[in-house]
């Protein structure tokens, strides 16, 4: 007596073929074809590439080799310079000309000092103690020249009435003096009286003559 199950199986039976086989199929028959090895690919480099300058530093990519140059730096952009504030013209014009007033100014004066009128004798006068000297002393006789107040040198000699007179002598006189001392120290000794004259003679810048008496007297 057969059950359902061999009933069943009764149904399904395999085909009487005698060259007839089950065949237990792979895994990669259901799944497909089985999957390929990836492939690595090789690239020759040279191997000296001590010279070789990257040609960018900052990106991912890097290029090595002959013939590869590096990127030279671009030129800074320019630095817009400030120009100088102008100066105002009118200041300027203005220092120059109190510069060239004061120049002028200056060169006036040396020029009145060195080319303006010369030296001038206006007065010249002499004078001593009209009481003379003492015994065995000197007299101070003075001679006062005046001037017109230029620089220049007066030239002079003194002459005496004992028959004596001096070498020329000179005396400077400064700008703006108008007054020039001259001194004669006329020394006598002995006993007695004697009447005394002194001359001033001026030679330059103009010829002039004062003179003044005294008398030198001693009885002690």
């Amino acid at each position: 007596m057969r059950d359902a199950g061999g009933s069943a199986m009764s149904d399904s039976r395999a085909p009487e073929d005698d060259d007839y086989s089950a065949t237990v199929l792979g895994s990669h028959w259901i799944s497909g074809p089985p999957e390929q090895p990836a492939q690595t690919k090789r690239f020759d480099t040279p191997q000296d590439v001590s010279g070789a300058v990257p040609d960018r530093v900052e990106g991912s990519l890097l290029r090595f080799g002959p013939g590869v140059t590096a990127r030279t730096p671009g030129t800074p952009f320019p630095v817009a310079v400030a120009p100088a504030p102008r100066r105002r013209r009118g200041a300027a014009l203005r220092r120059y000309a109190l510069a060239a007033v004061v120049l002028a100014a200056v060169l006036a004066y040396l020029g009145w000092q060195r080319l303006g009128p010369a030296l001038a004798v206006t007065e010249v006068s002499v004078s001593t103690d009209p009481k003379g000297p003492a015994c065995d002393s000197a007299a101070d006789v003075v001679a006062l020249v005046r001037t017109n107040g230029r620089p220049g040198t007066l030239r002079y000699r003194w002459v005496r009435s004992d028959g004596t007179r001096s070498d020329p002598l000179t005396e400077r006189v400064p700008s703006g003096r108008k007054e020039a001392t001259l001194h004669l120290l006329w020394t006598f000794q002995g006993k007695g009286t004697y009447p005394a004259e002194a001359e001033l003679e001026l030679i330059s810048p103009v010829h002039r003559t004062a003179a003044v008496g005294f008398t030198y007297g001693c009885r002690a």
